[in-house]
């Protein structure tokens, strides 16, 4: 798949085209805005459905199962269509089904509303990374996903807390129409900056169970799995572990810092993904186990908290290029099926941190999530360490991936 002057600097690699990969992640900031944006927003829409808080938080449950069921059939389904039209299949999604959010008054069609918006969701997810591969060259593939990726880090520590601010000032359901509204734009954006590319052939498509079979895989997903459900337990219940320093008002100072932490994160990603990648990873996974460890003994600093959530947004703002990058060169040319698979297996994680954060907060207290974090994370670092043939390869990716 590549050749040895592929990485060679005087080849003169052409420039990353940036205009199209920040489209992918506008992308990929809608569907992170629209997954969470009714986190901030539940006593507004309990009061406009006419709901409990508890039925309104539904409708992000309802997202999160769409995503779950439909991101592999949807991903098989399209695989012979042209790339730009299935990009554009799952933007006109959230057109329809945010905008049917915004003007809904019943209750079961705003969910039935969330579930199609989160199956739009899985389907881009599972679309991205190999979209962004596609359209530079071998050697720039890391850096290309660490763009395309961008908008996840700021959809989380900005998107949100602007959407939930619009939604108080205007209503709620300004800021789903708003959403509708930059869809709209992207759209254009898309259709003038994205190039297209052919689907697969029936002969190059790559079955599930064969996907789920090549070397390098089934790791990759474990450490997807170990790695974000310790990120999920504390992201999911950061105000009363913050409440144990003393910074329960002071929440979205923290998810400040931990956003543009990770914004950082990325562009540390982007330089090291291409020859360091799995010494990239190991690093990651034993810095967030150091921080853990350091918020057992002294969670009740405030300064360390600061300083600890700091460097846990570093060491997460670069997972989404590290794994997927992993995953798509482990998987080739089943890339696709196989990142559909990391949509499943993210998603599941996320419903798995708040089931297993709030078992630990209703039994133990806040203050036992550092612990099974580290726990966490330990198995995921010996899961890298073993995979140094397949799915985590020692050296630059560039001569692994050509597998």
């Amino acid at each position: 798949m590549t050749s040895p002057t592929s990485t060679t600097p005087a080849a003169g690699p052409a420039p990353l085209p940036i205009a199209a990969l920040l489209a992918l992640a506008m992308t990929g900031f809608i569907c992170i805005v629209t997954e969470t944006l009714p986190a901030g927003l539940l006593p507004l829409m309990s009061d406009g459905l006419g709901i409990t808080p508890a039925l309104a938080g539904q409708t992000v449950t309802a997202y999160a199962l769409g995503s779950v069921i439909a991101a592999i059939p949807l991903t098989i389904a399209t695989q012979q269509w042209r790339r730009r039209n299935v990009l554009l299949l799952t933007i006109v999604g959230f057109l329809v089904f945010n905008s049917i959010t915004a003007v809904s008054n019943d209750y079961a069609l705003t969910l039935v509303a969330r579930f199609f918006a989160g199956a739009a969701a899985g389907l881009a997810w599972s679309l991205l990374a190999g979209y962004a591969r596609r359209m530079v060259q071998p050697d720039q593939q890391g850096r290309a996903m660490a763009i395309a990726m961008v908008g996840t880090p700021i959809a989380l520590s900005l998107g949100v807390p602007l959407g939930t601010w619009m939604g108080g000032l205007l209503g709620w359901r300004t800021a789903f129409a708003a959403m509708s509204a930059l869809t709209v734009v992207l759209i254009v954006w898309v259709l003038v900056k994205v190039p297209d590319y052919p689907g697969q052939s029936a002969a190059q498509r790559v079955p599930l169970r064969r996907v789920l079979t090549t070397p390098g895989v089934r790791p990759v997903l474990a450490t997807v799995m170990a790695w974000m459900l310790a990120h999920n337990i504390l992201y999911t219940y950061v105000a009363p572990f913050a409440a144990n320093a003393g910074l329960a008002e002071r929440v979205d100072v923290l998810l400040l810092v931990f956003g543009v932490s990770a914004l950082i994160g990325i562009g540390v990603a982007a330089k090291r993904v291409e020859r360091h990648l799995r010494s990239t990873v190991l690093v990651s996974l034993a810095t967030f186990f150091v921080i853990c460890v350091t918020l057992a003994f002294l969670q009740q600093l405030q300064p360390v908290v600061y300083v600890c959530v700091a460097i846990w947004g570093l060491t997460f703002g670069g997972a989404a290029t590290l794994l997927q990058t992993a995953l798509a060169d482990s998987a080739g040319e089943g890339a696709d099926v196989a990142l559909s698979l990391n949509v499943v297996a993210w998603n599941l994680v996320i419903a798995g941190g708040g089931v297993m954060g709030g078992v630990l907060l209703d039994q133990w207290g806040a203050q036992t999530f550092p612990a099974a974090m580290a726990f966490l994370l330990a198995v995921g670092f010996c899961i890298v360490w073993r995979a140094r043939h397949h799915g985590f390869a020692a050296g630059a990716r560039s001569a692994v991936a050509g597998h």
